[in-house]
């Protein structure tokens, strides 16, 4: 039988000897069992398969998602609880607001894909000094795992998520942190299948009606092409075609003659597995300013605040559901329940956690922290630099161009 985890419950399994928190969670397809799924595909169009050995069995498997890409999941979750208010977590971020931008957005610790170490906030300014030039950023130059405070203070998912900073002043010597958080989600007995493909043109557009040719001059009132040789762009002063034979299909016109090939995977179940490295969080020292050693005290009251952000984060996604792509929704067939690995050859202790009650947790966690001297910051507003916009507006240019030609 689960219980609910408490701060108490937690503070212990900290302190003490448990080796994880782990949570195992089947899931069916939302079609119903034996409906076909489409797992990501990696270069060259290709599944990630191979055979796994379950319970003394060689049982072919699909990766659904991976261990990446599920903690993009679970960091974006708590980006969208910080933005509603639900969860206090320090956040930097670069905003694109310049008039050059076809595009403003905006580009965070949580979202972007090395974290705080990421390339993008290297190369913004905080206060006039680039980034990590900066009295903050310097911070982050000589943190390891006998002082984790930095990136405690600035970055807390960095230490639960992993974090390498390789391009930072330091190159490859720079911080490096194991992941302590792991999740996947693969197919299990996957079978896999296939895929259709057709057009029919609405517009009955005909191969013979072609060629077409990239038009020379493109306004607001044109498309990209043109039938006419005498209004298309030159190639050795011949009419340069559309796309490699200036076919119809070139502009995406016509039909598509129906063909198949390999696609999607039907499956026994899906498994999505869950750990929380407590050993992991225990190698993490967290020394106050001033000091040259860590207070045991205070860095348990950091590894608790770690462990209440990474099952926080688990508990938000997964309540979200798991529409990972298109054609790829599954559904949970069981209760999220958490089990503490303690005691060797001991049945693990069983808990379950809904969101609000992991925020409920965490808060309480941070509170504690903040009572030993740990506290973090808050919203840190970095501007991208100049050569950063450029390289951006620029890359935006490129891409609205490639847009309009395909038209």
């Amino acid at each position: 039988m689960s219980q609910t985890l408490t701060l108490d419950v937690l503070k212990q399994a900290v302190a003490g000897h448990a080796a994880a928190l782990r949570c195992v969670t089947a899931y069916q397809p939302a079609g119903g069992e034996g409906d076909k799924v489409f797992p990501p595909t990696y270069e060259g169009g290709k599944y990630a398969t191979e055979t796994r050995v379950i319970e003394g069995n060689r049982i072919p498997c699909v990766l659904l998602d991976s261990v990446q890409s599920q903690a993009n999941r679970m960091e974006l979750a708590l980006l969208e609880a910080r933005r509603e208010g639900k969860l206090e977590l320090p956040l930097v971020t670069v905003r694109f607001e310049d008039p050059s931008l076809k595009k403003p957005f905006a580009v965070t610790s949580l979202d972007a894909p090395h974290r705080v170490a990421d390339a993008i906030l290297r190369d913004s300014q905080l206060d006039g000094f680039m980034f990590r030039k900066s009295e903050l950023g310097r911070t982050l130059d000589h943190a390891d795992t006998r002082n984790a405070t930095p990136l405690y203070r600035l970055n807390p998912t960095a230490l639960v998520f992993g974090i390498w900073d390789s391009t930072g002043p330091r190159g490859g010597l720079g911080a490096k942190f194991q992941r302590a958080m792991v999740s996947e989600m693969v197919g299990i007995d996957a079978e896999k299948g296939v895929k259709t493909g057709s057009r029919l043109d609405p517009a009955q557009i005909m191969l013979g009606a072609g060629p077409l040719y990239a038009r020379a001059r493109i306004s607001e009132v044109t498309t990209g092409w043109t039938t006419d040789p005498a209004l298309a762009a030159k190639e050795k002063g011949q009419p340069s075609k559309l796309g490699k034979d200036g076919k119809p299909s070139e502009a995406n016109h016509g039909n598509v003659t129906p063909s198949y090939s390999d696609g999607g995977f039907t499956l026994a179940r899906a498994q999505q597995t869950t750990v929380l490295s407590l050993a992991a969080l225990r190698r993490l020292r967290f020394p106050l300013e001033a000091i040259s050693d860590s207070d045991p005290a205070v860095d348990r009251a950091a590894r608790t605040v770690l462990t209440a952000l990474g099952l926080t984060a688990a508990a938000l996604a997964r309540e979200e559901g798991a529409d990972l792509r298109s054609r790829c929704q599954l559904v949970a067939t069981e209760r999220f329940v958490w089990e503490l690995l303690d005691n060797p050859g001991e049945e693990p202790k069983r808990f379950e956690l809904t969101g609000e009650q992991a925020l409920t947790l965490y808060a309480q966690a941070v509170a504690e922290a903040k009572q030993a001297g740990l506290d973090w910051e808050g919203d840190i507003i970095l501007s991208p630099s100049e050569d950063l916009l450029k390289l951006v507006a620029k890359s935006q240019e490129l891409a609205a161009a490639q847009g309009e030609g395909e038209e």
